[in-house]
């Protein structure tokens, strides 16, 4: 069990999946040959760190890897393909490829698969992440064997630091907004121009009106954070963009 594999072929594998509401089956053959794939592989769908951490990282880093050389995300849990397909909607993990080991071929064929009875899950995944080249598996990130569920180096930086230690990562960007606002979309639209990814945050929906004022002291939106720092509205933002350029 937890047993690295570096420098192993991956398992060989058919995975049931579905697809517009069809059948797919789709092979690791599909997923790895003469492709660069970073995997990452999590206890379950829904659950606390995969969905609040582990997940949205790999995603919100796809881009960084994929200029250095990943062709492929690919994240894979012992779940249905339900299950994981709604999950990937939930998380908007657009970014990323969703793959269900729902027998667990895959995850028993790495030496991954764990007893999480104790939780009522059954048998599942251990966490870790690994680059594969080929079909050949070039560096695992394992978490180590302790009891619970430990989550300190299979993550996405710790990944990307290994493939390139000074690869550039994207700008973290937040944008409070709300329906219907001309300037919201302006600052949206001059964020795409500029290529930057970002996270909406919703009034009336994602936060309140006084959360929206004790968090920017203002109590109008657009309100656009970067990289910790406070931008502020659409006309700002142009300001902004003016002086980087």
């Amino acid at each position: 069990m937890l047993s690295n594999k570096e420098g192993q072929n991956i398992p060989n594998v058919t995975f049931h999946t579905r697809e517009n509401d069809a059948w797919k089956d789709v092979t690791t053959d599909e997923l790895f040959n003469n492709k660069t794939v970073v995997v990452f592989s999590l206890p379950g769908a829904f659950t606390p760190t995969c969905s609040s951490s582990h997940l949205p990282r790999f995603n919100e880093l796809a881009k960084t890897f994929k200029q250095n050389g990943v062709d492929d995300i690919i994240c894979v849990s012992v779940n249905d393909t339900f299950v994981m397909n709604a999950w990937k909607q939930d998380q908007d993990a657009e970014n990323i490829t969703i793959i269900p080991d729902g027998n667990a071929e895959f995850t028993r064929g790495m030496d991954m698969l764990v007893d999480k009875s104790d939780l009522g899950f059954g048998e599942r995944s251990w966490r870790y992440s690994m680059l594969v080249k080929n079909g050949i598996i070039e560096k695992m990130f394992i978490e180590d064997n302790v009891p619970g569920d430990p989550f300190e180096v299979s993550d996405a930086d710790t990944m990307l630091n290994y493939i390139n230690p000074n690869a550039k990562k994207p700008d973290e960007i937040s944008l409070f907004t709300k329906k219907g606002c001309p300037h919201c979309a302006h600052a949206k639209q001059l964020l795409e121009e500029h290529g930057l990814d970002y996270e909406v945050i919703e009034l009336n929906r994602n936060i309140t009106e006084k959360s929206l004022k004790t968090i920017t002291g203002a109590d109008t939106v657009p309100q656009v954070y970067i990289n910790g720092s406070h931008i502020g509205g659409a006309e700002a933002l142009e300001k902004y963009f003016q002086k980087v350029a």
